[in-house]
């Protein structure tokens, strides 16, 4: 499942948040706690052009001591806002 914010910029706030929670600099700081992503495509949930996955931000709000149920979240299906493709 992916994880939408449900307020415009909710997501970029949210790692942001997780930034000050964890004492790093920057957004490659939080690397070093074991997530397991890549630095381009957590560059890519910062700037909100992809969702994040419903496990992410589980492990993000483990790491920082966030409360998950206190998150202003909906859940959608793993393909949400992808183009169906084939021949019409």
């Amino acid at each position: 499942m992916r994880v939408r914010f449900l307020r415009k910029g909710g997501q970029r706030a949210f790692l942001d948040f997780v930034i000050d929670r964890l004492r790093v600099k920057s957004l490659r700081g939080v690397l070093q706690f074991g997530v397991g992503v890549n630095y381009s495509t957590l560059k890519n949930y910062y700037n909100e052009s992809r969702l994040m996955s419903r496990d992410l931000v589980l492990e993000f709000c483990e790491i920082a001591a966030i409360d998950f149920v206190a998150l202003r979240i909906e859940e959608v299906v793993e393909n949400w806002g992808q183009v169906k493709g084939g021949k019409s």
